[in-house]
């Protein structure tokens, strides 16, 4: 049938935003091993279940190159923003609903235009009034200096609201930020943000890029030295480690889904293997993990953090459906001793899922609060009592299993504060007090 021209030039226009008329940049991905970001975000909203903002904008740069030019070449100004439907089917209809954003890699690294500020705050503000959950996917260099279409006079650019506005945002799920490739500067400022962070291997993450680094006098480095996944996991940064960017459309599909509600299709593993996970004989080990999971409907424990401060266990689990979050002591490190980077973990994660009313269950196998001239020095003090006031200051439902052993003010903790503040403190055959 006959299309006016007018719609005709329309649609013309919107097919340059598409990976289509791209075919060098999606070479240069796929020469990375990468995906594209639109790629990304539609496997996250299966089903075509996405409806973008703002895709015509382009770089604020029309003093240096033609509007046609820069029409093909930095579609959405390097940031993709929409609703989407995540998990749809698994959850509710009306729990579907997803702030979705991904910066794109393949226009101008990823970079943060003025256009693209301005678009990401309005989406911001769709979001927050709407109280939805946030996928955000954050690769990119940074803020960038070539945007000259505003720049009528020098100046600092502090007013900037992107960051403040995200990082005030609440809305009934977490913002979970996902990165593959390099993530430095102000791309790195959002992902750390995040309420959860997910990242895969091939991930460098860090608040000043190669240049930066240069330019302030403090070293010559490559990008990949620049906070590779190895010490972004080691020091607590990326909480969800993804083996490449399909996983971590997985994980992150996951993740928001304990935030999501109930769900119907579960099914629980034969719970008499609980009996044999703790040894009659109190001086052997045992993996606390095992436990989790023999509490847990089959295939729903995500732990977080799995890699830093190992005394201290957290997970998202469900159990006959019902999501809650799991704080568990692991007798493996320090026999279950709470020191100040395992209440510090601790103490996080109970804010994690108070501000997103997730119920907690505690499993305390500790022989308490980690002491010395030593642990001082690591400022247990402060750490112990920021778990505590974590732990007052939850209004969700939460309980205690004493696996083996709750010995003094680390039971305490781990029971919320006191054993009698609980739903319920109940006992493995295991517990000693």
């Amino acid at each position: 049938g006959f299309i006016r021209p007018d719609l005709a030039a329309l649609e013309d226009r919107i097919a340059l935003t598409r990976d289509e008329a791209r075919p060098e940049a999606v070479a240069r991905r796929r020469a990375r091993g990468q995906r594209t970001s639109r790629e990304n975000v539609a496997d996250l909203c299966q089903g075509g279940r996405f409806h973008e903002f703002g895709a015509l904008v382009h770089a604020a740069q029309r003093r240096r190159r033609s509007v046609e030019e820069l029409q093909a070449t930095t579609p959405a100004d390097g940031i993709i923003a929409g609703l989407g439907e995540v998990n749809a089917g698994l959850v509710p209809p009306e729990a579907a609903q997803v702030a979705v954003l991904s910066y794109d890699g393949s226009v101008l690294a990823g970079t943060q235009g003025y256009l693209g500020h301005l678009k990401t705050d309005r989406f911001f503000d769709v979001a927050m009034r709407n109280r939805l959950p946030v996928i955000f996917y954050t690769e990119g260099g940074g803020g960038r200096p070539g945007d000259v279409d505003f720049d009528a006079i020098k100046r600092a650019a502090l007013d900037v609201t992107t960051f403040h506005n995200f990082a005030k945002m609440r809305g009934r799920g977490p913002k979970i930020c996902v990165n593959s490739g390099y993530c430095f500067a102000g791309n790195a400022a959002i992902f750390g943000a995040g309420d959860i962070r997910i990242a895969t291997r091939a991930s460098w993450i860090g608040l000043g890029g190669p240049a930066m680094i240069e330019g302030g006098g403090l070293g010559v480095y490559t990008p990949e030295e620049v906070g590779p996944i190895d010490v972004q996991t080691a020091n607590g940064v990326v909480d969800i480690v993804a083996a490449d960017e399909s996983d971590a459309v997985r994980l992150a599909k996951k993740s928001l889904s304990y935030f999501q509600g109930k769900i119907d299709d579960w099914a629980a593993p034969d719970a008499r293997a609980l009996r044999h996970i703790i040894p009659e004989n109190r001086l052997r080990i045992y993996d606390v993990r095992d436990a989790i999971k023999g509490l847990s409907d089959e295939g729903w424990m995500q732990e977080l953090r799995p890699t830093y401060e190992e005394g201290m266990i957290t997970a998202f689990i469900r159990v006959e459906g019902k999501p809650l979050g799991v704080i568990a002591n692991n007798p493996a490190v320090l026999a279950g001793a709470i020191d100040a980077g395992c209440a510090d973990k601790a103490a996080r994660f109970l804010r994690l899922c108070q501000q997103f009313t997730l119920p907690v269950l505690f499993l305390c196998d500790t022989p308490g609060l980690m002491v010395g001239p030593e642990a001082e020095k690591e400022g247990t003090v402060r750490a112990a009592g920021d778990m505590f006031r974590a732990a007052a200051a939850l209004t969700v439902p939460f309980g205690c299993i004493t696996l083996r052993k709750g010995y003094g003010l680390g039971a305490l903790a781990m029971m919320g504060g006191h054993s009698r503040i609980t739903r319920f403190t109940i006992s493995w055959p295991t517990g000693e007090f």
